[in-house]
């Protein structure tokens, strides 16, 4: 039996999503072995003020894990804010943290895939973080793979990984002096990431997900990815300012556990089948008809903050 990390959950606004975020993970293996720690931000503007405090009120019913530890936030942080924030807290605190947010529903799978991949590759120096959620590509992936970087839509990682996260987006923009480094972080130039992390670096955004992928990808280190999916992005249903309505991310969830040791090198084939579907959302006419901010980071849960 796998040591059970903490599992961080953040929350805003969207009582629905936030319901379905918390039923799927109740019925994970493990749920009631895990504590669970809910960061729910204070609301933006007076419009916000009901939606979240039904949110804060619905958490004060939920059961099925050992412990639940809620933090309401006092004043509205924003979202990048708030997980760095909350793992920063967590992490420091146990050393590990599994992270979602609320907008994702898991497999019943999720918590075992994600602690027992905490737990054998805790002392791999090359791996920085577990992922949940994997695009919704043709070709059949290994059970397992790796790949450079790291990601968002439901992850893990061990206090040595999250001390590799640089916020300062500049610094990082400043070590891309290679083309065909800034290539290999686009995914083969399938999708603008260095684009991302230009604007946060001139302020025009607060992403926080771009630089902890350029953080992980700049040192080198890897992120673990199942071969069928473990979360599932439900938050692409135009409830968030961000994004649009769309099925294109709807991945079918695993339902049964997996192998979680692989080689620790990044799997080829998954890259370009990842780079293949990046270049299909990043398709102009795709993007007109799909109403994509082409410059989003598709890789991030996009809610209304």
């Amino acid at each position: 039996m796998p040591h059970t990390a903490p599992i961080i959950l953040f929350v805003y606004n969207r009582l629905d999503h936030t319901r379905k975020t918390l039923e799927a993970l109740q019925e994970n293996l493990l749920a009631e072995e895990s504590d669970l720690y809910i960061y729910a931000d204070a609301a933006k503007n007076q419009d916000a003020v009901d939606s979240v405090s039904r949110v804060r009120s619905y958490l004060l019913s939920v059961k099925g894990f050992r412990n639940i530890y809620i933090r309401l936030r006092e004043t509205n942080l924003g979202v990048d804010q708030n997980v760095i924030g909350g793992v920063t807290e967590v992490i420091n605190e146990k050393g590990r943290a599994i992270v979602l947010e609320d907008d994702l529903v898991t497999s019943p799978f999720f918590l075992k895939y994600m602690n027992e991949a905490l737990d054998f590759y805790e002392n791999e120096e090359q791996v920085i973080s577990v992922h949940g959620y994997r695009y919704p590509v043709e070709t059949e992936l290994k059970e397992v793979f790796f790949l450079k970087g790291a990601d968002c839509w439901g992850w893990a990682t061990w206090k040595r990984g999250w001390d590799l996260m640089e916020l300062d987006g500049q610094k990082l923009l400043d070590r891309f002096a290679d083309e065909e480094l800034k290539a290999e972080f686009n995914f083969d130039q399938s999708y603008p990431y260095m684009a991302a992390l230009e604007q946060q670096a001139a302020g025009d955004n607060d992403q926080w997900d771009i630089r902890w992928y350029a953080a992980a990808f700049l040192a080198g280190k890897l992120t673990l990815y199942p071969g069928k999916s473990m979360v599932r992005n439900i938050g692409h249903d135009a409830s968030g300012t961000h994004c649009a309505e769309s099925n294109i991310f709807d991945v079918e969830l695993a339902q049964s556990a997996v192998n979680v040791e692989t080689e620790l090198i990044p799997d080829q084939e998954a890259y370009l089948a990842f780079a293949g579907f990046l270049k299909k959302i990043s398709d102009p006419g795709l993007q007109r008809k799909r109403r994509f901010p082409l410059l989003s980071k598709m890789m991030r849960s996009l809610r209304s903050r």
